[in-house]
C-alpha cells in the first residue's frame, strides 16, 4: 500500500531517503528551511562571479556515490564529469611539503624514501583495509543497526577480527608505521570521521584504502552537481520538494506520527523520515516521545565544528594546489583543544581547497577561488573578533607557504561560518559540522536509533544516526530509513510494525 511520506530536510541523506521512499511507489514531500536543497552542501554564487561550495569537498568513496545512481538506472558521468586529482593533496608540515600522488605505486615510492620497507608495509595495510572497505562499506554500515544480531551473518561473524573494531586507529597503524610523516599522512583520512586517532576503531583504515588507493576526485561544476544530480533523480521518481518550509512540530498519537505543523499549516503523513538535526527533530516531539534525554545527548562526544572563510582572490596564487593540509603543528594539541579543552587552539591545523586550480568555471578569469577551514569544538563562542583573529593567522601562513604577498588586500569576496551559522542554518546541535564522532563507544548499534522508539513510523537519517558522518555515509543512511519505512504495513492509513 503506498504511503504517504514526509522527510524533513534535504541534506545529502534526506536526498537520497526521498529518492529511494518514492521508488517504491510512495507519495513523498521534502520540508526544507533553507531556499535550495543540500543542507551543508549547499552553495552559493556571488554577485561577481565566485561560486563556493559550503560544505564538503573531498570526493573519495566513488563507488559508493555510483552505486546510488546506478540503483535508479543512472550513472554519475549522465549528471557531471568527474575528474581525478593528481597530486591528490599536499601535506605542507614545518620541515617539508609532502605531495600525495594519485597513482597508487609512485605513493609507495614516496613511503619507501621515508621509511626503509614502508612501500611493502604499505601494500600489507591497504590490503587489510581493502577487506575492511569490503565488508564494513558493502555490508557492515548497510544495516539499520536495531540490534548486534543483525551482524551474526557467517560472513560479518567471521570477519569481527579482520575488522578490527575494538583496537584503536592509532595503535593499529603504529604497528606498521614509525616515521612520525606517515603516521600523520595516516591519520589524516580519519579525522573526516570527528575524533581522535587514539579513539577511532582501525575499522576506518577503510578510508585510507578509500582515499589513497581509490583516488581523490572533483565534480566539474562543483560538489553541487552531486546534490543536483540526486534532487533530480528524486523528482524523477515522483518525490516533491518544498523549499523555505519550516517544520515546527511533530504531532503523534497512540504511539504513531499523524501530522506535522509546517509554516503553521498541520499536514498528515503515514510516516516520516527525518534528516534534519536527530537533536532539533527530538525537541519538536513532546518529550514523553523522544527516543533521548538532554543529559543523553550532553554525554555524547560530538565530531567538530569547524571555522570557514570563502574567500574571493583578484590574483591567482602560484605554488597552491587544489587541496592542501597545513600540518606545521602537533595534530595532538589540536585535537585536544577540540575534545578537552573545548578552547580555541593556539596552533591551528587548516585545510585549503582551492577548486579553481581545477575548475576554471569557479571564480572569475585570473581569480583564486578558495575555502579555508579550521577544525573547532562544537559549543564554542565564535566571536566576529576570534574569526579575524584565525584569517589573519592562515593567510599569513598561505603567503608563507606559497611566496605570495599582499593576499589580505587581494580579497575581492570574504565570507565566514562557524558555530552560530550552522545552528541558524541546520538547527545543528552545539553548531556541530559532522555529527557525532565516530568513536569504539559510538560505532553501530551504540548510535542513536534510526528508528524512533516511542513512534512506529519516524525514522530518522543523516550524520547523527547510522552509519554515521560523511557524503558516501549519509547516502546509505538516507537509503536505509527509505528501506525501514518501506517495511512498515498500513491499514486504514496507520503503520503497523
Amino acid at each position: 500500500m503506498s504511503k504517504k511520506i514526509a522527510i524533513i530536510g534535504s541534506g545529502i541523506s534526506g536526498l537520497s531517503a526521498a529518492a529511494y521512499s518514492a521508488s517504491q511507489g510512495n507519495e513523498v514531500c521534502v520540508f526544507e528551511k533553507n531556499a535550495i536543497a543540500g543542507g551543508r552542501a549547499r552553495k552559493f554564487e556571488t554577485s561577481n562571479g565566485y561560486v563556493f561550495d559550503m560544505g564538503p569537498s573531498w570526493y573519495w568513496m566513488p563507488d559508493i556515490i555510483e552505486k546510488f545512481f546506478n540503483d535508479f538506472g543512472f550513472s554519475t558521468i549522465d549528471f557531471y564529469k568527474l575528474v581525478k586529482l593528481d597530486p591528490q593533496f599536499e601535506m605542507i608540515f614545518s620541515t617539508e611539503t609532502l605531495s600525495v600522488p594519485g597513482s597508487y605505486e609512485a605513493l609507495k615510492t614516496i613511503f619507501e624514501s621515508k621509511e626503509k620497507g614502508a612501500g611493502k608495509k604499505l601494500d600489507a595495510f591497504m590490503r587489510a583495509a581493502k577487506y575492511k572497505y569490503e565488508i564494513g562499506m558493502k555490508q557492515f554500515v548497510n544495516k539499520p543497526c536495531h540490534s548486534w544480531w543483525e551482524f551474526a551473518s557467517p560472513k560479518i561473524a567471521g570477519s569481527i577480527l579482520k575488522l578490527n573494531l575494538l583496537s584503536a586507529f592509532r595503535t593499529y597503524l603504529n604497528r606498521y608505521f614509525s616515521h612520525p610523516l606517515l603516521r600523520t599522512l595516516m591519520e589524516f583520512p580519519v579525522i573526516f570521521l570527528g575524533a581522535s586517532p587514539k579513539n577511532i576503531p582501525a575499522l576506518y583504515s577503510l578510508m585510507n584504502y578509500g582515499g589513497y588507493v581509490m583516488g581523490t576526485w572533483y565534480p566539474m561544476g562543483g560538489y553541487y552537481e552531486l546534490i543536483k544530480a540526486m534532487k533530480t533523480i528524486a523528482e524523477q521518481q515522483g518525490a516533491k520538494f518544498y523549499f523555505n518550509h519550516t517544520v515546527e512540530k511533530i504531532l503523534s498519537e497512540k504511539g504513531r506520527v499523524t501530522s506535522l505543523v509546517i509554516n503553521g499549516v498541520e499536514q498528515n503523513f503515514d510516516a516520516v523520515i527525518a534528516s534534519a538535526d536527530y537533536h532539533h527533530v527530538e525537541n519538536l516531539l513532546e518529550p514523553g516521545q523522544r527516543n533521548y534525554s538532554e543529559y543523553y545527548w550532553e554525554t555524547r562526544t560530538l565530531a567538530p565544528s569547524c571555522l570557514i572563510y570563502y574567500l574571493g582572490f583578484s590574483k591567482r596564487i602560484s605554488r597552491l594546489k587544489h587541496h592542501s593540509l597545513f600540518f606545521e603543528y602537533d595534530m595532538d594539541a589540536h585535537i585536544e583543544s577540540i575534545y578537552e579543552s573545548k578552547s580555541w587552539p593556539d596552533k591551528p591545523l587548516f585545510y585549503v581547497c582551492c577548486p579553481s586550480k581545477t575548475d576554471p568555471n569557479v571564480a572569475p578569469m585570473g581569480h583564486e577561488n578558495i575555502f579555508l577551514l579550521m577544525p573547532l569544538a562544537a559549543g564554542i563562542d565564535d566571536s566576529e573578533a576570534q574569526r579575524e583573529k584565525y584569517l589573519h593567522e592562515m593567510i599569513h601562513r598561505l603567503e608563507k607557504h606559497t611566496g605570495e604577498t599582499g593576499l589580505l588586500s587581494s580579497i575581492d569576496f570574504k565570507r565566514s561560518y562557524c558555530v552560530r551559522d550552522f545552528i541558524s542554518d541546520y538547527n545543528a546541535y552545539k553548531g556541530n559540522a559532522y555529527g557525532l564522532a565516530n568513536t569504539i563507544s559510538q560505532t553501530a548499534v551504540l548510535k542513536p536509533s534510526i528508528k524512533n522508539r516511542k513512534c512506529s513510523n519516524l525514522f530518522y537519517a543523516g550524520q547523527l544516526t547510522v552509519p554515521g558522518p560523511g557524503v558516501p555515509p549519509s547516502i546509505i543512511s538516507g537509503k536505509i530509513a527509505a528501506n525501514e519505512v518501506g517495511k512498515l504495513k498500513m491499514k486504514n492509513h496507520e503503520a503497523i510494525v
